[in-house]
């Protein structure tokens, strides 16, 4: 078997391509990717490709999975230029798949799709995947999923899966997330249990998180598998205030929604950090996902809890780990 990985280098990328690397079902595996990284692992041939611009056909002739992991979320000033490389990015490769006669395509999608859900109970991958309006991400990852209903109207016989998992982190990613999300005030020293002295009790902060090895063998699942449609996927246990509070050694203080938004949207204006206030309204909005259809049908089962996933991630920002990848390398 033959896999292409689009958009190979990153968090998710990587630790895909661990899991591939000792698949016996797969013989070789091409990672695209913007920029060349000096990561070698066996198995693994390297090309360069933007997948808002290059041409995609000829590195998908052959191939009997091709997996759709590029996504852009910096720069949030510059929009256009992020939904071409998301959106209509994400519809170059659904074509160039078809041409090429891909059996089999896998999309990274996200919480994110989901519209406004409940957080005291867990949804099923039938709930409406239209977005949350003010999040740039969450309409993207929304308009990538309806472009991929009509791909999969018009080409039936191709194999589609969707995996749609929580937020993602492992220990090499620190040095990327901080830099996508909290940019360089924050501290890397201070990113540890016992030195976050408040955790805000926001009223509908209640979230779900996996460790990024354990997202990329729900991928190599779903490539070698013969599943189709959409998979939730996530770890518990949901993290809340009060665990994370637990996780953190810290003490939560009450703090309204709209004062969240109004301070991330205040410090965005200002260029302090770099993430605009619909990640706030994301991450209140989108509902707790039922992992059960993964557990049953992908036979995935997470092997880190939501906890461990966000403690090592916070060990990684603080002793600034890296991988020899352009997305996650030290200095990128």
């Amino acid at each position: 078997m033959r896999v292409v990985v689009v958009g190979a280098t990153g968090n998710v990328g990587t630790s895909l391509l661990d899991a591939l690397v000792d698949e016996p079902l797969v013989d070789s595996v091409l990672g695209l990717a913007r920029r060349r990284p000096r990561l070698e692992l066996p198995k693994v041939e390297w090309a360069q490709a933007d997948v808002a611009r290059s041409d995609l056909l000829p590195h998908f002739r052959g191939a009997d999975c091709v997996v759709h992991l590029a996504w852009l979320i910096q720069p949030s000033r510059d929009l256009n230029r992020v939904w071409l490389a998301n959106v209509h990015g994400s519809a170059r490769v659904f074509r160039a798949a078809a041409e090429a006669g891909v059996p089999s395509l896998v999309y990274a999608s996200s919480v994110g799709t989901y519209s406004p859900g409940p957080k005291d109970r867990r949804v099923d991958e039938s709930w409406p995947a239209r977005g949350i309006p003010t999040s740039f991400y969450s309409r993207h990852k929304a308009e990538a999923e309806s472009i991929l209903d009509a791909f999969e109207r018009e080409h039936p016989d191709t194999r589609v899966v969707r995996v749609r998992p929580g937020l993602i982190f492992k220990r090499e990613s620190g040095k990327e997330i901080r830099r996508l999300f909290t940019g360089p005030l924050l501290p890397p020293a201070l990113v540890r249990p016992g030195l976050v002295p408040l955790v805000p009790d926001i009223p509908g902060l209640r979230f779900q998180a996996v460790h990024s090895r354990d997202v990329g063998e729900a991928y190599r699942l779903a490539i070698v598998g013969e599943a189709r449609g959409a998979f939730n996927i996530a770890a518990d246990p949901v993290l809340d205030p009060q665990e994370l509070a637990r996780l953190l050694d810290a003490r939560t203080i009450p703090m309204p929604a709209r004062a969240a938004r109004a301070f991330a949207s205040a410090t965005w204006r200002l260029h302090l950090q770099p993430t605009p206030p619909g990640w706030v309204d994301l991450a209140l909005g989108v509902p707790l996902m039922d992992t059960t259809r993964a557990r049953d049908e992908l036979g995935w089962e997470p092997r880190r809890s939501s906890g461990d996933a966000l403690l090592e991630l916070m060990h990684g920002i603080r002793r600034r780990a890296s991988a020899p990848t352009p997305p996650l390398e030290a200095v990128a």
